[in-house]
């Protein structure tokens, strides 16, 4: 039996795998870009359809990165019989609304969502191990 367990944030995604005693630690790189929405228009006023179409190529084109992210995680994890997503920001429901939305081999596993702060690699991996432990 294969667990994973996934910490993930917009940068970076740390998977850790357990199966048959053994633990290993993958990380992922995310190409999602820092954006800074606002100013820099050159308009005095705030709010004016400029900053509207602005906000809309942000958002789409952080859409599709993060799209991106999700497909590089999903092949190192797609032999799992559980996984929980863990981490301090939203980015770990988009993920598993994702694995249930578009990709079927997830939809008869065992997936759970939590939120957890930052932590090191170690810190992760004692977080998975514990997890699974106990029971969950």
């Amino acid at each position: 039996m294969k667990h994973v367990g996934i910490w993930i944030d917009k940068r970076t995604a740390k998977i850790v795998s357990i199966e048959a005693g053994k633990e290993s630690l993958d990380t992922i790189v995310s190409d999602v870009e820092e954006f800074h929405v606002g100013g820099g228009s050159g308009s005095r006023s705030k709010g004016v359809q400029q900053d509207v179409v602005q906000d809309n190529k942000y958002l789409e084109r952080k859409k599709h990165q993060l799209a991106e992210f999700f497909k590089d995680i999903v092949m190192p994890i797609a032999d799992a019989d559980a996984i929980v997503i863990f981490g301090p920001a939203q980015t770990g429901e988009k993920l598993y609304n994702e694995l249930l939305e578009k990709h079927s081999q997830f939809k008869n596993k065992k997936l759970s969502v939590e939120k957890a702060d930052n932590m090191t690699d170690n810190q992760i991996m004692a977080w998975v191990r514990n997890y699974y432990n106990s029971g969950k």
